[in-house]
């Protein structure tokens, strides 16, 4: 009984994160390059000539899409400068899966760039609250950054007072919480990316993928935007989105309480790791499989020394590749691994498992074209 008890408080728990106060000082010139979803960017700052993003984590953990998709796709890119940024020194332990270690404290890069960042990407944080993030967000969006959350980030936007008297969404399991917690934001449905002049937001884990092709296309114009998508794969990267097709049944709660509950049902699988290893490809398969609620996906590298990523995220593996564990398959562009590996898990523990993973993601299968 206290385990069925524990699963329970466990899934509504995952199920749930399943899932400015003043104006803001201008920027550089006052030249605007628009995107035509909407996205709306100031030029870079005096003396950049693209921008300079920061992707930023807490030590205590971030959400594992959210970092390392934006990361991927915009530096992939080309148009920006991007660097991993954590608030302090060591090892940050991304959820639900990934280590890695990032370029720059919040500190160095301060001191290395005084004027701020352009823009700034907010992933889901394990401690949403967390003083030392509000502080540096505030002082980052003074100095004129544009601020970006990402599914969950929202949270974070919101503690820090970005949110007040803004538009935004979040993920569709966190709507009704932030409405009730932050009522003086108004929390948007049915559009996958919201802007509100300097502060982006998108809804759940999956959205960070066309998220990140919108501001490419936001910087460099379509052609740079269509190039990327084509590496990657995507056909669609607008704003389309509807809510209402994620909820939880009682049938979803019932599964995932039995997946954790059956814990000699539990698996661990790995996914090996290289120098160049795609971080996109990466992110979207670990975090995928690892929300079935019956597995436990690890890095492995023989040696387990840290690797570089295809676009320089350094990673550190998780454990030594070890005989007879299911190693999850690849699949041909980064766009197709959640697909790919939906259908592998429904295959492997059924299709309520996938469900599950599907609606942890806030992921809407592209839809076909009419004949």
């Amino acid at each position: 009984m206290r385990t069925l008890v524990l699963a329970a408080a466990a899934t509504a728990a995952t199920l749930a994160f399943l899932h400015p106060v003043t104006p803001l000082a201008a920027a550089g010139p006052s030249v605007a390059l628009v995107a035509p979803d909407g996205l709306t960017l100031p030029a870079p700052k005096a003396g950049r000539a693209r921008p300079l993003v920061v992707v930023l984590a807490d030590n205590a953990g971030a959400e594992t899409t959210d970092f390392a998709i934006p990361y991927g796709v915009l530096k992939g890119s080309g148009v920006a400068e991007v660097r991993s940024v954590a608030t302090s020194a060591g090892p940050i332990q991304l959820m639900p899966s990934l280590k890695i270690l990032a370029d720059q404290t919040v500190a160095q890069f301060d001191r290395a760039e005084p004027a701020g960042a352009d823009i700034i990407i907010v992933p889901a944080q394990m401690k949403p609250k967390s003083p030392e993030l509000a502080a540096w967000l505030r002082a980052q969006a003074g100095k004129g950054a544009v601020v970006v959350s990402i599914c969950e980030g929202a949270r974070v936007l919101a503690n820090a007072g970005l949110l007040h008297d803004r538009r935004a969404t979040t993920h569709w399991s966190a709507l009704k919480k932030l409405a009730k917690a932050y009522p003086d934001t108004t929390w948007v449905r049915d559009r996958r990316y919201v802007q509100d002049g300097r502060i982006i937001s998108t809804t759940g884990v999956s959205a960070s993928l066309p998220a990140s092709l919108a501001l490419v296309e936001a910087i460099a114009g379509r052609a740079a935007a269509q190039a990327t998508a084509d590496r990657l794969g995507v056909r669609d990267w607008s704003a389309t989105h509807r809510t209402g097709d994620f909820q939880v049944t009682a049938a979803d709660y019932r599964h995932g309480v039995g997946n954790l509950a059956a814990f000699w049902a539990h698996e661990t699988v790995e996914t090996p790791i290289g120098p160049g290893t795609d971080e996109v490809t990466l992110a979207l398969r670990t975090d995928t499989w690892s929300r079935s609620y019956r597995t436990k996906v690890v890095t492995t590298r023989p040696g387990l020394g840290a690797v570089r990523s295809r676009n320089g995220l350094a990673i550190l593996p998780d454990a030594e590749p070890r005989a007879g564990r299911y190693i999850l398959p690849s699949h041909p562009t980064p766009a197709a691994e959640i697909d790919g590996s939906l259908a592998a898990m429904a295959k492997r523990y059924g299709s309520a498992s996938a469900r599950l993973a599907r609606l942890g993601l806030e992921y809407e299968a592209p839809r076909r074209a009419a004949p």
